[in-house]
């Protein structure tokens, strides 16, 4: 029977999906909340004081302090893995590591780059905004995955006269999101690119990701 090519671009789409991996232990996926915003934390501080929750980032800054590593971060969702969704949430938040821990280098949790953060909730603390007063949601971080950044390919130069073979397509595409960024895998053409702190082992000091 012949196969037409949505067919098989849907059994790849299922195929991908079967072997994505969560990015956070799944005890903590299990325990933690993910449907809550950080405007609802803000309002029912009380409420929600102590909970673990799984919630996603692009960071701002990371800074070291006397407490540990302090992230700030804007706040995106995440899926049931700890994913990041496709649309940014509200607000901004911060995501502590202490400093018994071990420290996340800046250099490496840079503007920027994404994670996935598992942490209890400890409060709101007063900041600023640019110019202006903000309170941040406060967040002890029991695990931290930093999502691995798609490499930058060089740009290539055509003359006015040549537009290359891929015009007006081009056979590389950067997704928001690094687990959308291609590469020759499976055995089907494409892959989703593996970070190298998704296997779970135990911290050292070069891998201060979880806690024990």
């Amino acid at each position: 029977m012949k196969r037409t090519p949505l067919v098989i671009a849907a059994f790849a789409v299922l195929l991908v999906a079967s072997c994505t991996r969560p990015v956070i232990k799944e005890s903590l996926l299990e325990e933690g909340t993910r449907d809550v915003s950080l405007s609802a934390l803000s309002a029912n501080q009380d409420l929600y004081k102590g909970k673990l929750f799984i919630l996603g980032g692009i960071i701002a800054n990371t800074t070291i302090t006397d407490e540990g590593s302090v992230i700030e971060a804007l706040y995106v969702p995440v899926d049931d893995k700890g994913y990041l969704e496709d649309t940014p949430g509200r607000g901004r938040y911060l995501a502590i590591w202490p400093k018994e821990s071990g420290i996340l280098d800046p250099m490496m949790y840079r503007r920027n780059r994404q994670i996935t953060v598992a942490g209890t909730f400890e409060g709101l603390r007063k900041g600023k905004l640019d110019k202006t007063t903000y309170y941040y949601p406060v967040f002890d971080a029991v695990q931290i995955f930093l999502w691995s950044e798609a490499p930058a390919y060089p740009a290539y130069y055509y003359s006015p006269y040549y537009y290359g073979p891929y015009y007006p397509y081009y056979p590389y595409y950067n997704y928001p999101y690094p687990y959308y960024y291609p590469y020759f895998g499976f055995g089907l053409g494409f892959g989703f690119e593996e970070h190298e702190e998704r296997e779970f082992q135990a911290p050292s000091p070069s891998r201060p990701f979880i806690r024990q």
